[in-house]
């Protein structure tokens, strides 16, 4: 396939197509991700210990805080990309491009080296049981050296999109994770490494899939083409990206900060709990992966369709991307609450873990789908140019609101099922606020702006 060829068509024709093909490599790519992370679970958990698994769980929450704002950027680097294209504005993609990788560079070793300078207070501050918190530090300071090739990654896999590419970021991952999964293998059955083993594979996997986009895009037509010679970011580029992305990334920080909060409850149940939330939260991030798609889709297709003002196809891409978006996340849902109880033997035969993890998959996996709402209808004002509106809905309705549950109800009804109904009560709550914003806000550009002729 030529490099024009890879370039998506979104200002004109069918949507329902076009969507599901964008859409569904970038699941896959997603899932892929998601399923190689759970590998990592699942070896220790069934070749080392209990603890080790609770080790590499316990980061999960704290890994996510500390990615997520940078991570949020690379959605302002997506939309500003898209933009360009939908105006026609091609001489300007290139500059951007670049602007792109160095703005991914300099967060990455940023990430790198707050990760290495507080990984054991953070794990403390959390209240990482005792017997888990040395392995946790060390699984968290050798995984922040694949943090700079995570970002370059996801930066550049934000370009490729901007143009409806979204199958050689699926290749690279799909690489970079059989990669993952044969080190885990290797590094701990054969040479009983642990979760140094775990970590180790998750930076070599990392530093693959990165070096494959790095290479998709040196390789790519001239206005998309990177020259590593050519690297600096461009003020009015930065300006755009944290216009757009520094608002998803503060939600996505904030948002990992409740999340640490409820993780430091579940640590108050012991690592048996830690051990049986980690697991049975793999099945959600499974969801959230699929549902994630159509989010970046909503993004991309709206973003271009905004920029050329052809706002009667804006619409069509919020019922398309919302339609399937949450379709897709209830047959995902049924399935995994159907299968839940063999599901769960793929990480652990310990039947107190497994205990907890039925508990978190019965209250927050059946309704799991609910994020759609809220994310899909974030992300489409996102396209839009509006991005400190979902900000501060998410905040509000997900973080504030799980940080209220945890220190006011879970203090006084102290069970694991009282903490993990915090999930499904605040998805609802941030569902109808964020449809209801995006309504409103949508009708009032569409009248203050001229439609495409």
């Amino acid at each position: 396939m030529s490099n024009k060829q890879k370039q998506m068509d979104m200002l004109n024709g069918s949507l329902v197509d076009k969507i599901v093909l964008f859409a569904l490599p970038l699941a896959a790519s997603s899932v892929l991700q998601q399923l190689f992370n759970a590998a990592d679970l699942a070896v220790v958990g069934r070749f080392a210990s209990s603890t080790a698994m609770a080790a590499v769980g316990s980061n999960t929450s704290l890994i996510s805080l500390l990615l997520s704002l940078f991570m949020g950027l690379s959605l302002g680097s997506n939309v500003l990309i898209a933009s360009h294209i939908g105006r026609g504005h091609r001489e300007e993609i290139n500059a951007s491009v670049h602007s792109t990788i160095g703005i991914a560079l300099v967060c990455g070793m940023i990430v790198l080296l707050l990760g290495l300078l507080l990984a054991r207070p953070l794990l403390t501050l959390m209240s990482a049981p005792e017997d888990v918190i040395d392995l946790a530090t060390l699984y968290l300071r050798i995984y922040f050296f694949a943090v700079p090739f995570i970002m370059i990654y996801n930066f550049g896999s934000a370009i490729l999109r901007s143009k409806g590419d979204s199958k050689r970021p699926l290749i690279a991952m799909t690489i970079s994770g059989v990669l993952n999964v044969g080190l885990n293998l290797l590094l701990v059955i054969v040479f009983r490494l642990h979760v140094i083993g775990v970590a180790v594979a998750t930076v070599a996997s990392n530093v693959l899939s990165a070096m494959l986009v790095l290479y998709f895009l040196t390789h790519e037509e001239e206005e998309f083409r990177l020259s590593l010679k050519k690297l600096r970011i461009r003020k009015e580029d930065l300006s755009m990206t944290l216009r757009v992305g520094l608002p998803a990334g503060l939600q996505g920080m904030v948002f990992s900060l409740s999340n640490v909060v409820i993780q430091s409850s579940v640590n108050s149940f012991g690592s048996i709990a830690v051990a049986g939330n980690t697991a049975a939260q793999n099945f959600d991030f499974i969801d959230f992966c699929l549902i994630n798609a159509f989010v970046q889709a909503g993004v991309t297709f709206t973003s271009q369709n905004f920029a050329a003002r052809k706002f009667d196809r804006c619409k069509k891409v919020f019922r398309i991307v919302f339609g399937l978006g949450i379709g897709c996340g209830i047959v995902i849902c049924t399935t995994i609450f159907l299968f839940r109880s063999h599901l769960i033997l793929l990480f652990t035969k310990d039947p107190a873990v497994i205990e907890f993890a039925l508990t978190r998959m019965l209250i927050t996996g059946a309704p799991h789908f609910l994020i759609g709402t809220y994310e899909i209808s974030g992300g489409c004002l996102r396209g839009m140019g509006k991005s400190i509106i979902p900000m501060i809905i998410s905040i509000v309705g997900t973080c504030a609101f799980r940080l209220i549950w945890v220190f006011t109800v879970v203090s006084a009804n102290h069970t694991y099922s009282t903490l993990c109904l915090v999930y499904p009560i605040s998805w609802i709550i941030t569902g109808i606020v964020m449809i209801t914003a995006y309504l409103v806000t949508r009708k009032k550009l569409f009248a203050e702006l001229p439609a495409a002729v």
